[in-house]
């Protein structure tokens, strides 16, 4: 599915077209009713495996003690905490939706994290930091739920020092044939299921499903990346480009 032939006022929510004014608090929605039960979900959904690739991701961040990490669309927390944990200096937790941010906030007393580490109910698209206030900038599996991707993307550039570098892992497309199938049935017949039956929330979790469907693939994210004014981008894939990590630079 793409984006050929559709208004400039309207964008994806899911399979669906729908209003860009309307999006965000439709994503709004969808958050807040799977928050209480986010990090079950994760770990059915992706039978544990997103425990691996956030792994991964908050090693390619690498973070170090004189660093400031902005983790966009931080949630529940798993990127935020792991970076502190891996000796970040400071880590700002951002994300747009309170309820995503009252279960972070309550996980990072539960861990003795609270040092070191901020909340910021923000909307990645308009930031309220300064320009050139970080060294660090991350989003996981946040950037396709955002109504204007390119505006992401400036942002984060804007708020970079030189020299700062920005790390993307999201959702991307399967590039081993023969699973596409079997993938495409555990997205759409298998994960709806489990929404309905844990999280009481059927369509939320076929949006999600669909939503990894509409975001661009690596070379098109890669693309945006180098438009947005980041500089020497890259990608790794992860389980096959199930997900893919996208990093740039602030030159």
């Amino acid at each position: 599915m793409t984006a050929e032939g559709r208004s400039p006022d309207s964008t994806d929510f899911g399979f669906r077209e729908v209003p860009r004014a309307a999006k965000a608090g439709l994503v709004r929605q969808v958050f807040e009713s799977v928050a209480p039960r986010y990090d079950l979900m994760n770990d059915l959904m992706s039978l544990g495996v997103h425990r691996l690739w956030k792994r991964a991701f908050v090693a390619a961040i690498g973070a170090s003690p004189r660093e400031t990490l902005l983790d966009l669309a931080g949630g529940t927390g798993d990127i935020a905490f792991a970076a502190l944990e891996r000796g970040a200096g400071r880590v700002i937790l951002s994300d747009v939706n309170p309820a995503m941010l009252e279960v972070a906030e309550g996980r990072a007393l539960e861990r003795g994290l609270a040092a070191g580490l901020s909340f910021l109910c923000a909307d990645a698209e308009r930031l309220p930091l300064p320009d050139r206030s970080v060294e660090k900038v991350s989003i996981a599996f946040g950037l396709r739920n955002c109504t204007d991707k390119d505006a992401v993307l400036r942002e984060a550039r804007r708020v970079l020092r030189p020299g700062g570098r920005f790390h993307c892992l999201e959702f991307s497309r399967l590039e081993i044939a023969p699973l596409v199938p079997l993938y495409d049935a555990w997205s759409f017949r298998v994960l709806p299921e489990i929404g309905a039956r844990v999280a009481r929330d059927r369509a939320a979790y076929e949006y999600l499903a669909e939503s990894i469907r509409t975001f661009p693939d690596q070379e098109t994210l890669a693309a945006m990346m180098r438009t947005a004014g980041l500089e020497r981008v890259a990608y790794r894939n992860l389980s096959g480009g199930i997900v893919a990590i996208h990093t740039g630079w602030r030159l």
